[in-house]
């Protein structure tokens, strides 16, 4: 199993900035970037509005003179709590809001989703929003909104080009004085340790079989770990899959030969380079299709209708609950017993941390109040399977 992610190579794109030769300020990629000690009182320009920028970017502003932050196509910010401040990936990741997602038009969701995004705060106002034409992307960042709100982070377009001490932006502006640019352009993944043609080959995303087995090899005995982007946790993705390589390899479950993997990724590529499909492969992926279909591959998938007629009560947490990865726990392989139990009381261990202050009388709210709450606003909600 090969395990390095994608986060291994810093990506540090000089040449498209003219200009950032004659620079005299520090330059330094977010990999390089540890702690804010250091950067007191600096003019600090940040480049790439994606998770990584927002965070240095918000914790610099603590320090620093001033922070600028450009993007090139904005983001929509997410914050880490929900409706009624519970967690947001476990409102969110559900099995009925991709249902609904399926089933109403992508237009009408995605203009749902402005308006409950821009209710918290006006993107457009903030100096956030998408460039038109662009697709849109998402950010999970609690204070990056008050950190512009109260100037502490100054929100610019994308760089023209660098002078010795300055910047010039696309909408013309000139920030002079900056002492410090930091890149937070991302990675490369390579994997130096192979061989050609296997080494080319796994740097494309297509040519991997469900983002985890080379369609090369005539014997399935390597495993890609980790080299996915999901709409989710990560974790639960990469456990899944180990889950299924270490099958594969005892021969419990079968892949396609490598024939047919072969033919198909490369009739695939075929049709992305002649404009016939758009090319998917940096797209983050749907967290419960994709955990749903190795699932399905080493039979721990749950059945929902099957559930519904041996176990309503589970059934029920299943479908409108948080989609966990217990839930893959509950039959096949690796079947565990405490399984429905942990599913049943998962919000009661998510809110017990927050119970240090009781309310004489106060009632405690049961599981089942969490989806009839959620219920309320069922439209209003079904965007959100897309938000991670």
């Amino acid at each position: 199993m090969v395990c390095t992610g994608h986060f291994l190579n810093p990506h540090l794109p000089l040449e498209a900035f003219p200009g950032i030769h004659k620079f005299k300020g520090q330059i330094l990629h977010s990999q390089e970037y540890k702690i804010p000690e250091g950067f007191q009182g600096k003019r600090i320009l940040v480049i790439g509005l994606g998770n990584t920028g927002g965070d240095i970017a918000v914790e610099l502003s603590r320090t620093a003179a001033q922070v600028l932050l450009s993007t090139r196509t904005g983001t929509w910010v997410l914050g880490r709590s929900a409706d009624w401040g519970y967690p947001f990936n476990m409102m969110a990741i559900r099995r009925y809001y991709s249902f609904i997602a399926q089933v109403l038009p992508s237009r009408f969701l995605n203009w749902i989703q402005e308006r409950k995004l821009n209710k918290r705060f006006n993107h457009e106002d903030y100096g956030l929003s998408i460039t038109k034409g662009k697709t849109a992307k998402f950010i999970v960042n609690d204070e990056l909104p008050n950190c512009i709100l109260c100037g502490a982070i100054t929100m610019k377009t994308s760089v023209m080009e660098f002078t010795e001490t300055s910047a010039v932006f696309e909408d013309g502006t000139v920030e002079e004085n900056i002492d410090v640019v930091i890149f937070t352009t991302g990675y490369t993944f390579s994997f130096p340790f192979f061989e050609e043609p296997l080494k080319s080959l796994c740097t494309k995303k297509i040519f991997l079989y469900k983002h985890v087995f080379p369609s090369n090899l005539e014997r399935a005995t390597l495993a890609i770990i980790g080299l996915l982007s999901l709409k989710g946790s990560i974790l639960s993705g990469t456990e899944l899959q180990a889950r299924w390589a270490t099958r594969v390899f005892k021969g419990l479950c079968k892949i396609p030969p490598s024939q047919k993997l072969m033919m198909e990724a490369t009739e695939k590529e075929q049709l992305i380079k002649r404009g016939v499909i758009k090319d998917t492969s940096k797209d983050k992926l749907d967290y419960i299709a994709y955990m749903d279909d190795i699932a399905a591959c080493i039979g721990t998938k749950p059945s929902i209708p099957l559930l519904f007629l041996k176990d309503p009560r589970l059934a029920w947490e299943v479908f409108f609950g948080p989609c966990t990865p217990y839930q893959y726990r509950l039959v096949g392989p690796g079947k565990w017993d405490g399984a429905r139990n942990a599913i049943l009381t998962q919000w009661d261990r998510t809110l017990k941390p927050l119970k240090t202050r009781i309310v004489p009388d106060s009632s405690k709210p049961a599981s089942m109040s969490h989806y009839l709450k959620a219920w309320g606003a069922p439209v209003l909600l079904a965007c959100s399977s897309t938000y991670l």
